[in-house]
C-alpha cells in the first residue's frame, strides 16, 4: 500500500510541475503533435533563437519550417533581418 501511495504522489507532483510550465494554449497546440519538435532542424533553430536573444533566421530555416510544418510560437523578424546563409 505504501509503494502505491508513493507512486501516486510522484505522478501528481510530475503533473503539477509539468503543467506549470505551459499555458493552456501551448498545451492545446503541443497535444496535437507526436513530439515537441518536428525535426532536428526545428530543435536546432529553437535552441538558437531562445527568449532574450536576437533572432537568427536564414532562408533555409524558412524553407525547412514550411516543408516540415514546424509548430510553436513564431519567431518574428523583418525581411531585412533574414540571413542568406
Amino acid at each position: 500500500m505504501r509503494i502505491r501511495d508513493c507512486r501516486l504522489v510522484l505522478v501528481v507532483a510530475a503533473a503539477l510541475v509539468s503543467g506549470a510550465c505551459a499555458t493552456s494554449e501551448e498545451w492545446a497546440l503541443w497535444s496535437q503533435h507526436p513530439a515537441h519538435f518536428a525535426s532536428a532542424e526545428h530543435i536546432e533553430f529553437s535552441l538558437r533563437n531562445r527568449d532574450g536573444k536576437t533572432p537568427h533566421v536564414s532562408r533555409q530555416d524558412i524553407d525547412e519550417a514550411r516543408s516540415q510544418q514546424w509548430w510553436g510560437e513564431p519567431v518574428m523578424v523583418r525581411q531585412a533581418q533574414i540571413l542568406d546563409r
